[in-house]
């Protein structure tokens, strides 16, 4: 399965680039035991970091970051099979399980559960 891992990214990090890459990095450790599994990993900020780059984006909340940021994870949403939801506070994680809820996609809380998918 493609598996679409969602949880904290900008959100609690006050926009600070050394709290967003921890967060990042979070979620990029569930990646690689999802590979392992057999699955595709994930992550809309594969994506979305190098089109804001592209687009001229300078800081998070900005229009490029608006324009790409959020919908990056929306689209992904078509092709994906599953979302892991990581803890922690997210507006952004929390509308990617809605809408992966909404197409009937598993949701996963935890990377034990999708290991098993």
């Amino acid at each position: 399965m493609m598996i679409l891992i969602a949880g904290p990214y900008r959100s609690g990090t006050g926009d600070d680039p050394a709290l967003m890459a921890e967060n990042l990095n979070r979620l990029e450790e569930a990646a690689l035991p999802l590979f392992r599994a057999g699955h595709i990993p994930m992550i809309g900020e594969w994506v979305a970091l190098p089109l804001l780059c592209q687009a001229g984006s300078k800081v998070p909340g900005d229009k490029p970051y608006n324009e790409i940021a959020y919908p990056v994870a929306h689209r992904l949403l078509e092709k994906c099979d599953a979302v892991l939801r990581l803890e922690g506070a997210s507006k952004g994680a929390d509308e990617d399980v809605r809408i992966a809820k909404e197409r009937g996609l598993p949701v996963y809380y935890n990377l034990e559960e999708a290991l098993k998918g």
